[in-house]
């Protein structure tokens, strides 16, 4: 701390010393006239090199180096020691838009607190900035797609509800600095193939892009997002990150962002390597750049120099991408000697309270997809348990993907044994690898099913088998998963684990993407789907198994009876696909997870059953615990629009919240849709009121026979009219 407050207090004085000869460094002055005295103070060499992610420092004007690739999905990554929440997609799976709120005002905090230290001592790599290529708000359109756990699930409206919580979390609210830049990537219309990545090229209908893959970076740049990413994949023919209508036209034209853009890594050299847009490096950089791709993450740029000589850029196109670059290190407060956050420690990285914030996240992660008979909750003073499974202890299954790495990690196998009594006999077996044959035939495991009282299963999917391109390194398909069911051999053994065996068998799944399991369903008393649940994720299972806490998740993204049920992959078309459009029946619909105990729903009361075009609608419902025990219900509220000469969703989710509610406690759930969320959007993409009487539906899940059945809940319903 004595060692940073001396370079903070000589920062100053160096500031205060050269403020005339640097005005940058003179806070009195206005951003624009310091960007442009930095500006002016360069060469225009030095100015390209700062375009790169990896910006050299100059130290003639006292620049430091920095690299502008951090990430930050659900924790600082690829960093070193930090808190790790659980999965993006786990957190989807909670509808609690305040509680992600919460866990990015940690993450920030810790950034800062890091970037503190590491700038003390020297540490300008990557990874170990401010500026955050997190969120991903990506439509998970398709559950094929393995990169798919990065997101918020399905639905337009819930990843901007969750994406902009965690924008503002993570920029703060002071009015001097961002605590940290968020980026929203990957813009725009990117969801997989993972191995086609480099070459796609996508064309959605105008009304998919409205109302489908633009709408949470539309909400993200409302809510202030410093930085948006654009993608590999090319987009009506042209690269995303070369496209004047997607940077253009609508980012900074419609929307009128006024951050900076960064490419994705390698996506600049993927114009003449892959796209065959153009012919050489520099004019790749060259139609970037016009475009206004401000960052390249990768080499691309270094070919500027050149596109410069041959007149394919001027020095003005540098200027005015570095001046959005200027602007988002003036506005973390990199030129001004000193922000709010100084003194931020070391003491903040995994400390108690974000601990106990992980396991919270862990805990409302948890979606219970059946429970027979009620088995669940198990007894803590359970005689004889046995835990098997590829996962049960696996500290990898924790952590998901674009993690950080945490010095106290909780396996499922941890948390159970800390739970149950001491006096409990409980037995652990490995029993199957995950993906592949056991060498060894010989099967010591499967049999003590039958002489426990209960059984806990812990299966599912690992980072090896899904995620992006190159990290999924058990991948057959680059970390897509075209097989959607439940590994084979993982499915024989849990077969054995049933035969002659009519114990309590409870599955506890892993993963980030859904799984098709007919057979499991069958076969499982209980199934939890747990996710990727973060370091806390072993003590927020067990809390779960043991009762100490009701499961609430609900899932963010339709759970198909297999992959048959699901349009091409490479069909971008949203026909169905989601539960918007989907006419199958799904195995677990969107929305979907069981409870503990019960709710019951009292009528809904609209504000009025005519509302005019413009007006909001004010809606207000009443849940009761009807059970004996406390629980969280996710209050979801459904539109469905009528008109027959359009295609229009099935359903729209237009609002949630969570209720905490004692046993016999009721609660009331409120919403207000906004005027924009009763238009329906038109075969040109375009927003229009459509006159007649529409329906609101509200309960525990999204619409549908299939949540019906598995509830045994309907759904209230009301209805009104547009005039």
């Amino acid at each position: 701390m004595i060692r940073r407050l001396m370079i903070f207090t000589f920062f100053l004085f160096t500031a205060a010393v050269h403020a005339q000869d640097r005005p940058w460094l003179d806070t009195s002055l206005p951003d624009d006239t310091r960007i442009q005295a930095l500006l002016d103070a360069m060469t225009v060499e030095e100015k390209m090199g700062q375009l790169l992610e990896t910006a050299p420092g100059i130290e003639r004007l006292g620049i430091l180096p920095y690299d502008w690739w951090n990430e930050a999905l659900h924790g600082v990554a690829r960093n070193g020691r930090a808190t790790v929440f659980p999965q993006t997609i786990g957190l989807a799976a909670t509808f609690d838009d305040q509680l992600l709120f919460r866990i990015a005002t940690a993450i920030s905090d810790e950034a800062r607190a890091k970037f503190n230290i590491a700038q003390s001592i020297g540490n300008y790599g990557r990874y170990a900035g401010l500026t955050f290529w997190s969120p991903n708000v990506n439509i998970f359109r398709d559950p094929r797609w393995g990169r798919g756990m990065e997101t918020y699930g399905e639905d337009p409206y819930l990843q901007a509800r969750m994406g902009t919580a965690f924008v503002r979390g993570m920029q703060g609210d002071d009015r001097r600095h961002m605590k940290v830049a968020a980026c929203a990537k990957h813009y725009a219309v990117h969801s997989g193939p993972e191995a086609l990545r480099h070459e796609f090229d996508v064309y959605p209908s105008k009304k998919d892009l409205q109302e489908t893959y633009l709408p949470a970076f539309e909400a993200l740049v409302d809510a202030g997002v410093e930085c948006v990413m654009c993608a590999y994949n090319r987009v009506d023919g042209v690269p995303a990150c070369g496209s004047d209508f997607l940077l253009k036209d609508i980012l900074r034209g419609e929307w009128g962002f006024d951050g900076h853009v960064t490419s994705d890594c390698g996506a600049i050299e993927d114009f003449y390597k892959h796209h065959k847009v153009t012919d050489s490096a520099e004019t790749a950089a060259a139609l970037a750049l016009k475009a206004g791709t401000d960052v390249n993450c990768g080499s691309t740029y270094e070919a500027l120099p050149k596109a410069l000589e041959d007149g394919l850029v001027s020095e003005a196109d540098i200027d005015t991408a570095l001046r959005r670059l200027l602007t988002t290190k003036l506005r973390l407060g990199m030129f001004d000697g000193g922000t709010a956050w100084d003194n931020a420690g070391a003491d903040l990285v995994e400390s108690a309270a974000h601990v106990q914030l992980a396991r919270e996240a862990a805990q409302k992660t948890v979606v219970m997809l059946k429970n027979s008979k009620g088995v669940l909750p198990l007894k803590k003073d359970i005689r004889r348990l046995y835990v098997v499974g590829p996962f049960a202890a696996s500290t990898d299954v924790l952590f998901g993907n674009y993690n950080g790495l945490a010095s106290d990690t909780v396996t499922i196998l941890d948390g159970i044994i800390g739970k149950v009594s001491v006096g409990s006999t409980v037995d652990y077996g490995f029993g199957q690898q995950a993906f592949t044959e056991n060498v060894n035939p010989i099967d010591w495991v499967t049999g003590g099913a039958r002489r426990a009282d209960a059984t806990v299963a812990v299966l599912g999917l690992s980072t090896l088998i899904e995620g992006e391109e190159g990290a999924a390194v058990a991948s057959p398909t680059k970390g897509d998963r075209i097989d959607l069911n439940l590994p084979a051999v993982q499915l024989e053994f849990l077969r054995k684990l049933r035969k002659d065996n009519d114990r309590p068998l409870i599955v506890v799944l892993t993963g980030g993407s859904p799984i098709t399991m007919p057979e499991v369903e069958e076969i499982a008393d209980a199934i939890l789907f747990v996710w990727y649940p973060g370091q806390q994720g072993g003590n927020a299972v067990a809390d779960v198994l043991f009762g100490d806490v009701s499961p609430s998740g609900r899932l963010p993204i339709t759970f198909p009876v297999s992959a048959d049920q699901l349009p091409a992959f490479e069909d971008y078309s949203m026909k169905g696909r989601t539960y918007k459009y989907m006419t199958e029946k799904p195995l677990y619909p969107f929305g979907y997870g069981l409870s503990y105990t019960r709710f019951e729903y009292g009528d809904m009361k609209l504000s009025g059953d005519m509302v005019a075009a413009g007006d909001p609608l004010d809606v207000e419902i009443s849940v009761r615990n009807a059970g004996d025990v406390a629980g969280d219900e996710i209050v979801q509220l459904y539109l469905s629009l009528h008109d027959e000469h359009l295609d229009l969703p099935l359903s729209s989710l237009v609002g949630f919240q969570r209720l905490s509610l004692a046993p016999g406690e009721s609660g009331t759930a409120r919403f207000s849709i906004d005027p924009e969320m009763l238009q329906a959007v038109n075969d040109a993409g375009e927003r229009q009121y459509i006159k007649g009487v529409h329906t609101l539906q509200a309960g525990g899940v999204s619409p549908g026979k299939r949540g019906q059945e598995l509830t045994g809940q309907p759904l209230k319903t009301a209805r009104f009219e547009i005039r």
